[in-house]
């Protein structure tokens, strides 16, 4: 069996062997053109881009792996997310992407180059934008439960210490 498009993308993308500087390059390259086509997207937000994932590549002038790639990145973000795994060059898929989850997962992926696009404050205002940043930043945030000691009260109000009683 073939190497899927998914499966390739990903051999380039990250190579355990390739050489430092050259990944580097590499990432450089696609982040820059990955930043081009959410410019493209995000003018018109409520519009479904919807193709063969040759024709989406030719759309934005991009090579079928790079948009492979781009595809892999905001699948998590779309309305109804496409077949990654086994899609082809031939196989129909949309864009169409939820903006507040796509705006959550550019935070979440801590990607500035993305979630500061002017283009966010033609669709969000400022409060909106600032709103969706926190709601982010504070799904993610772990709060650690203040732990019991041994010789405190217990928690479940019988009054006895903590080690008396559930603490067994």
């Amino acid at each position: 069996m073939s190497r899927t498009l998914l499966d390739q993308w990903r051999d380039i993308a990250y190579d355990e062997t390739a050489d430092r500087g050259q990944l580097q390059r590499f990432w450089g390259t696609y982040f820059q053109i990955e930043k081009e086509i959410y410019e493209k997207l995000l003018t018109n937000p409520d519009e479904e881009v919807k193709g063969t994932v040759k024709e989406l590549a030719e759309k934005y002038g991009q090579e079928v792996l790079t948009m492979v790639g781009f595809l892999d990145g905001i699948n998590e973000s779309l309305k109804e997310e496409n077949p990654i795994e086994t899609m082809e060059e031939d196989t129909v898929v949309s864009l169409a992407f939820d903006k507040e989850k796509l705006y959550k997962n550019m935070v979440a992926a801590k990607a500035d180059w993305l979630y500061e696009l002017p283009q966010w404050k033609e669709i969000y205002s400022e409060e909106e934008l600032k709103r969706l940043y926190k709601e982010q930043k504070e799904s993610t945030t772990i709060r650690k439960e203040k732990k019991i000691g041994r010789n405190d009260p217990c928690p479940c109000g019988s009054g006895k210490k903590y080690k008396k009683c559930c603490g067994r």
